[in-house]
């Protein structure tokens, strides 16, 4: 299955300035069995009615459950949360 998470960051962010560490971030839930790839897609629209960045993963529905479990989510949400004004979750076949 697919699962999307699509964020919009608050007007004060540099969304370049957070690619990188997310991507290291997220790349780590590749060693979670089940999920078999993980990219980190950036807008190319710097418009006010658009996302931001959004995160699609390629995995197994059990592994979405250890994912959300993980400690990698946990930073995710801790770090990057705050940042966050809106988030889409989409998940699909």
């Amino acid at each position: 299955m697919k699962h999307f998470i699509i964020v919009k960051f608050n007007e004060s962010i540099k969304v370049q300035e957070l690619v990188q560490p997310i991507k290291e971030l997220f790349d780590k839930a590749e060693s979670i069995d089940g999920i078999d790839k993980v990219e980190v897609h950036v807008s190319n629209m710097n418009i006010s009615n658009r996302h931001d960045l959004m995160i699609e993963m390629i995995l197994t529905p059990s592994a979405l459950t250890v994912f959300d479990n993980s400690e990698i989510h946990k930073q995710w949400k801790c770090e990057y949360g705050k940042y966050i004004v809106n988030k889409t979750i989409f998940d699909c076949n």
